[in-house]
C-alpha cells in the first residue's frame, strides 16, 4: 500500500502523473518489502539526513544516541560516566537546547549496546536512539469528496455556537504549510524551521498543509472548507527538510519546546512519536507551560504495544460508521479516537484533498481542544485532557475505555458544554518531601529523590542546597544528582520546592545533611577515619536490679559524627536512632525474672562501630505491687 494524497478534480495530465508516481512508489515498496521508508545517517552529521530527496536507509540515526542526565549532574560528571561506560570514543557533541538532553557520539551499529549500558547508570534519566518518524497517512478509498462528513459527526456546528477557537494558538509540528492557500492565508503566525534555524516554514510535502486544514482552516469565509477551530491561529513549525517528510524525534522534541516557549496552547504532531522518551520529555515541558501535545496513533492496523503516556494525547482514527479505521493502530496508549478516513482538507497550491490516516484524526482532536480552551482559558492541561475524554462518545456502548477508541470518539459540542461547566480555579499548592537521602553524612556524588503530588498536576520540582539552586526536574519521579564537592564541608540544608501549572508553590521540610568530603587532618590517616565511636549506657547502671518500667538512656560520641545508634536487649534490636542519643522505655512488667544483657552500638559515616554492654537483674514485681494487683 502506498501513501499518497488524491486531489479533487484532477486533470487527465495530473492523473497520469499521479498514476506514474504511484507505480514508481509501489515498485520501490515491493523491492524494499516495507510500507514506510525511513531515514538515517552513517555518522553523527545530522545534516546528511536533511538533504532534500535523500533516501532513508535506517530507522534511526547511526553514530549517535540521545542521553538525558539526572537533574543536577554536571557536564564534567556526565563526561566521566560516558567515558567509563563507553570509552574515549563516546562523547557529547551537542545539547538539545533547554531540554537537558545531549546528543552523544557512539560507534556506528553499537547504538543499542550503548543505550543499554548508559540506561543502567543511576545518574542517567534515559538513553535512547534518535529514531526516524514517519508521516501517518494512508491512501483514500474514495475518488472524491463532496462534503466534510466528520464535522457533523462530531457535532462541530453545535459547538460553534459557543466557540470557534478564538484566542487559541495551535502549533502544527510537521513538514511545513502553504501559507498562501485561501483557507490558510492570514491564519499563520511567524513560525520556525528547527532544521535550518530560520522562519522558512514553506511545505516540503503536502502533509503539513493538509493537517493544518483539519485543525484550523478558515471558516464562514465563503471559500473552500471549514475546519474545527476556524478562528484559532496556526503556529507552523517545520521539522524536516527531506522531500519524504521524515524527521528525527530529537527535532520533534525541539519543535515542541519551541512551541511551548512561543505561545502555543496546543501542539499537534501527526507523526509516529509514541514511545519516544525525548518527545515525552518535551511534552512534559509543554504541560508545565500550560499547553498539551496531541499525536497520531499510527497506521499499522495493529496493537502498538506501547505504554500510555501522561504527557501525550494519542488519537486513533474512526470511519463514517464510527468504527475503527482498518489501518488505525490501537492499544493501551490510545486516549481518544477521531474521524480520520476520507477527511476533506486543504492541499498545497490552493486546492483540496480527501485525506485518510491518524495524521488527520490527531488535528481533529487538537481542534476540539482549541474550542475547549477558547471558552475556558484558565483550564489546566490535565483539565483540558479530562474534558476531551469525558465528553467523548462511546462508539461501542457501556465501556469506559477501549483499545480501539480510548475514552471514545471526540464530540465537539459536548466538550464545549462540559468546558463551560468546569471550574478552573487551582489554589492548592503541591505537597512535597525529600524521600532520600536520610539525615546523616554524605560525600561525593549523592542521589536525591523527591516526592511531589498535586490535585491537578506538578509542573516542576526545584532542589536547593544551602539556599542555592542545584537543579530543576520536570518529569516524575523527581530525581537529582547532587555533586557534594561543590559545597563546603559542614551542615547543609536541603529543601525541595514543587510548583504546579498555576505557579502554586509547595516546600518540603528542611533536611540537614552533613557534607564530609575533606579528610580530617587530625586522624592517623589523612584519607581514612578509623576511630570508632564511644558509647555509654547512662541508665540503668551495670549490675542494677530492676522490677518495673525503666528508662534506658544511651549516649555516643565520635571524632567526626554519629550516623546511627542502636539498642539491643538480650541480642534483639529494640530501638534505633539517627543521632548520638537514644532513649527507650523498657517495660519490666513484661520481662521474665533473671539476668538480662543491655547492649548499645553506635556507628559513624566511615562504618566504624563502638559498643557498650551492661548486665541487669530483673527481680520480678515487688510484694506491694503484687498485692495491689490482686486487689
Amino acid at each position: 500500500m502506498t501513501i499518497v494524497f488524491k486531489p479533487h478534480g484532477a486533470t487527465s495530465r495530473q492523473a497520469r502523473q499521479h498514476e506514474a508516481s504511484r507505480a514508481h512508489r509501489k515498485s520501490f515498496v515491493i523491492l524494499k518489502g516495507i510500507l514506510f521508508v525511513v531515514a538515517a545517517v552513517s555518522h553523527v552529521d545530522l545534516a546528511m539526513a536533511r538533504e532534500p530527496n535523500a533516501l532513508p536507509r535506517s530507522s534511526w540515526a547511526e553514530g549517535h544516541i540521545l542521553v538525558a542526565p539526572r537533574a543536577g549532574l554536571s557536564s564534567r560528571l556526565l563526561d566521566s560516566i560516558l567515558k567509563k561506560r563507553g570509552g574515549v570514543g563516546v562523547q557529547r557533541i551537542k545539547r538539545l537546547r533547554d531540554l537537558g538532553v545531549h546528543v552523544v557520539k557512539v560507534p556506528p551499529r553499537l547504538e543499542d549496546l550503548m543505550v543499554r549500558k548508559l540506561s543502567r547508570s543511576p545518574n542517567i534519566a534515559f538513553a535512547e536512539k534518535d529514531m526516524v518518524v514517519q508521516i501517518s497517512e494512508v491512501v483514500p478509498n474514495d475518488p472524491s469528496f463532496t462534503d466534510a462528513w466528520h464535522l457533523t459527526r462530531i457535532e462541530a456546528p453545535r459547538a460553534w455556537e459557543a466557540s470557534t477557537g478564538n484566542g487559541v494558538v495551535i502549533a502544527i509540528v510537521d513538514s511545513g504549510i502553504d501559507g498562501s492557500h485561501p483557507d490558510l492565508s492570514g491564519r499563520l503566525l511567524p513560525g520556525y524551521n528547527v532544521i535550518s534555524d530560520n522562519e522558512d516554514t514553506s511545505p516540503v510535502t503536502d502533509h503539513g498543509t493538509a493537517v493544518a486544514g483539519v485543525a484550523a482552516a478558515a471558516g464562514n469565509n465563503g471559500v473552500g472548507i471549514a475546519s474545527i477551530a476556524w478562528n484559532a491561529r496556526i503556529l507552523p513549525i517545520r521539522i524536516t527538510n527531506s522531500a519524504d517528510g521524515a524527521a528525527y524525534t530529537s527535532d520533534v522534541a525541539k519543535a515542541i519546546r519551541w512551541a511551548a516557549d512561543n505561545g502555543a496552547d496546543v501542539a499537534n504532531v501527526s507523526y509516529g512519536v509514541n514511545g519516544s522518551a525525548v518527545v515525552d520529555y518535551a511534552a512534559q515541558y509543554m504541560r508545565s507551560k500550560g499547553g498539551v501535545v496531541v499525536v497520531a496513533a499510527g497506521n499499522a492496523g495493529a496493537d502498538g504495544n506501547l505504554p500510555d503516556s501522561s504527557a501525550l494525547i494519542a488519537v486513533s482514527a474512526t470511519n463514517r460508521d464510527d468504527g475503527k479505521a482498518s489501518w488505525s493502530s490501537y492499544g493501551s496508549y490510545i486516549d481518544v479516537a477521531a474521524p480520520g478516513e476520507n477527511i476533506l482538507t486543504t492541499a498545497n497550491g490552493g486546492g483540496y484533498v480527501g485525506a485518510s490516516g491518524t495524521s488527520f484524526a490527531s488535528p481533529a482532536a487538537a481542534g476540539v481542544i482549541a474550542l475547549i480552551k477558547s471558552v475556558n482559558p484558565e483550564l489546566s492541561p490535565d483539565q483540558l485532557e479530562t474534558v476531551l475524554k469525558q465528553s467523548a462518545d462511546d462508539p461501542i456502548g457501556g465501556m469506559d475505555w477501549h483499545p480501539y477508541f480510548g475514552n471514545g470518539r471526540i464530540n465537539a459540542a459536548r466538550a464545549v458544554e462540559l468546558a463551560l461547566n468546569t471550574k478552573p480555579a487551582d489554589r492548592q499548592p503541591p505537597v512535597t518531601a525529600i524521600s532520600s537521602p536520610a539525615a546523616g553524612a554524605v560525600k561525593g556524588l549523592q542521589q536525591v529523590e523527591v516526592s511531589a503530588t498535586d490535585d491537578i498536576g506538578v509542573s516542576q520540582v526545584a532542589l536547593y542546597a544551602g539556599g542555592s539552586l542545584i537543579s530543576v526536574d520536570t518529569v516524575a519521579p523527581y530525581q537529582f544528582s547532587w555533586d557534594t564537592t561543590t559545597s563546603a564541608d559542614g551542615t547543609i540544608v536541603l529543601t525541595a520546592r514543587a510548583y504546579d501549572a498555576a505557579n502554586n508553590e509547595g516546600s518540603s521540610e528542611d533536611l540537614p545533611i552533613t557534607v564530609d568530603n575533606v579528610p580530617d587532618a587530625s586522624l592517623p590517616s589523612a584519607s581514612k577515619d578509623d576511630i570508632a565511636p564511644m558509647v555509654a549506657i547512662s541508665n540503668p547502671t551495670d549490675g542494677s536490679k530492676v522490677f518495673r518500667k525503666i528508662g534506658i538512656l544511651i549516649q555516643a560520641d565520635d571524632n567526626v559524627g554519629i550516623t546511627r545508634t542502636e539498642l539491643f536487649i538480650d541480642g534483639l534490636l529494640k530501638s534505633a536512632s539517627g543521632s548520638a542519643t537514644l532513649e527507650y522505655d523498657w517495660d519490666g512488667k513484661k520481662v521474665r525474672k533473671g539476668k538480662h544483657v543491655i547492649r548499645a552500638e553506635a556507628y559513624d559515616a566511615a562504618g566504624n562501630v563502638g559498643s557498650a554492654s551492661i548486665l541487669v537483674k530483673h527481680t520480678g514485681l515487688s510484694r506491694a505491687l503484687r498485692k495491689r494487683g490482686r486487689r
